[in-house]
């Protein structure tokens, strides 16, 4: 089955069942071998006549992608399918899709080559936050007039009057979802049903220990679905807790119900540092206690690591993932004035704002963005739709344009064989928050200039 080639995309259509069996027929190695070699900017897989698929029968299609990956930039990914077939896929795969989904390949079209520059009115809707600034981002770049809708309501109002409306899509290659969530510089985790040793296999301490190191200070367990607990998730959160103490981090518990479990868990938990809340609100609508919780304070005491060659190495890319994004949404050319090996240095502080995120696997490590305000400003207006002066606004949104570079920076070394995962952002409204993360850690501090306006790209561990 070879694929077909049109204005820039080459499309695969299966027919009929789509499962292990069947999907191997379908791809020869020839197939494979002219895929590698299509110069085209994207290979899609159409799932517009397939009746039926499962996981092994897609599996066959996305090892074809990571061989296109290896060989070529081109996007990859399946279009044509309806909300059953989409709600399948992000089953199957979960946090872990490191490949595109369009609705329909004229969809598609809107983010390749052939397209570009047409200035098409598009209406964007995800549930993902960050997967609506990553399709308005990448569709701006491309010559197009994006518009975000943030509530389905929002966008079933609103759609009718676009030359294009988006829904069901995901771009893939901007990052990865992981199964926790951010709100007011508070990390968020769920948990549900019975605690036991379990939880110490699930949760994922690296990334958690690599959130630490960007410098999130408040962990929040949200346990309305709790039903108990045993000694053994007792003891992982008060290991957890007493490793968050180096950091002067607090872990609290929301919602978490004690009449199955022993009172004296609870107690225990207590005095190793865990705080307990009936209501989610009771923390995040109180700008007071979020301060007192740390959510406001980024002291970092334990980590004094030294950044090494490999990340040195790569350090073109990381000021590429951030230049390119910001250029494409202030219109405006990145211009490098000096790079050093010294601490995070700050002339002005007032006037600025700044947000970091981390990286861990093959390579680890932070890469800090100090923006001026009116670079911030400009950067987020088209992800808010408007000119805003709201600071919490612009500092969310500034969230989701750096968890979009952190995306590029995996991307990009992806393509060389350098396997990262990402945190999610933390940001900063107070410089001086941010410094007592980074005064004690070296690194490459680089100053870019965006229309006159000064742009500082800091990368350390």
């Amino acid at each position: 089955m070879r694929a077909v080639v049109k204005d820039g995309i080459a499309t695969f259509s299966p027919q009929g069942f789509l499962d292990g069996n069947n999907a191997n027929a379908y791809l020869s190695i020839e197939d494979v071998e002219a895929a590698k070699n299509l110069k085209t900017d994207m290979i899609l897989v159409s799932l517009k006549k397939v009746v039926f698929f499962n996981r092994n029968g897609l599996d066959i299609f996305i090892k074809l992608f990571s061989k296109i990956r290896k060989k070529n930039i081109a996007t990859v990914g399946f279009c044509d399918y309806d909300q059953n077939k989409y709600d399948a896929i992000m089953r199957f795969y979960k946090g872990d899709i490191n490949f595109s989904l369009f609705k329909t390949l004229g969809i598609a079209y809107l983010f390749s080559s052939s397209y570009k520059n047409l200035n098409k009115s598009v209406l964007i809707y995800s549930e993902d936050g960050s997967q609506r600034s990553a399709i308005a981002i990448e569709l701006h770049d491309n010559g197009h007039s994006p518009s975000i809708a943030k509530s389905l309501e929002e966008y079933n109002e609103r759609k009718n009057s676009f030359d294009y409306e988006i829904d069901l899509t995901f771009l893939g290659q901007m990052g990865q979802k992981i199964a926790t969530r951010v709100s007011g510089n508070a990390i968020i985790y769920t948990v549900s049903s019975f605690l036991d040793i379990e939880i110490s296999d699930n949760f994922n301490i690296e990334y958690h220990n690599n959130s630490l190191n960007v410098g999130f200070r408040l962990f929040i367990f949200d346990a309305y679905k709790v039903i108990s607990m045993n000694v053994h998730a007792l003891n992982f959160f008060s290991r957890l807790s007493t490793s968050a103490a180096e950091y002067n981090a607090t872990i609290c518990f929301v919602g978490m119900k004690f009449d199955k479990t022993q009172i004296s868990f609870k107690e225990n938990m207590e005095d190793a540092g865990i705080l307990f809340y009936n209501h989610m609100d009771d923390i995040l609508q109180n700008k007071k206690l979020l301060k007192e919780l740390g959510a406001s304070s980024a002291a970092n005491i334990k980590n004094k690591r030294t950044l090494n060659k490999e990340s040195v190495i790569e350090l073109p890319k990381f000021i590429n993932a951030a230049a390119v994004t910001i250029e494409m949404m202030t219109n405006s050319k990145a211009v490098k004035e000096s790079a050093a090996v010294q601490s995070l240095t700050i002339d002005k502080k007032e006037g600025k704002i700044a947000s970091s995120i981390g990286y861990y696997g093959d390579l680890d490590g932070m890469v800090v963005l100090v923006f001026p305000s009116a670079i911030a400003k400009k950067a987020c207006e088209l992800l808010i739709g408007e000119d805003t002066n709201d600071i919490e606004l612009i500092l969310d949104t500034l969230a989701e344009l750096v968890n979009i570079v952190g995306g590029k920076i995996k991307t990009l070394l992806a393509d060389e064989n350098i396997s990262v995962n990402i945190t999610l952002p933390r940001t900063y409204q107070d410089i001086e928050s941010l410094l007592e993360v980074v005064q004690t850690r070296k690194g490459v501090q680089v100053e870019l200039s965006f229309n006159g306006d000064k742009f500082l790209f800091f990368l350390t561990r």
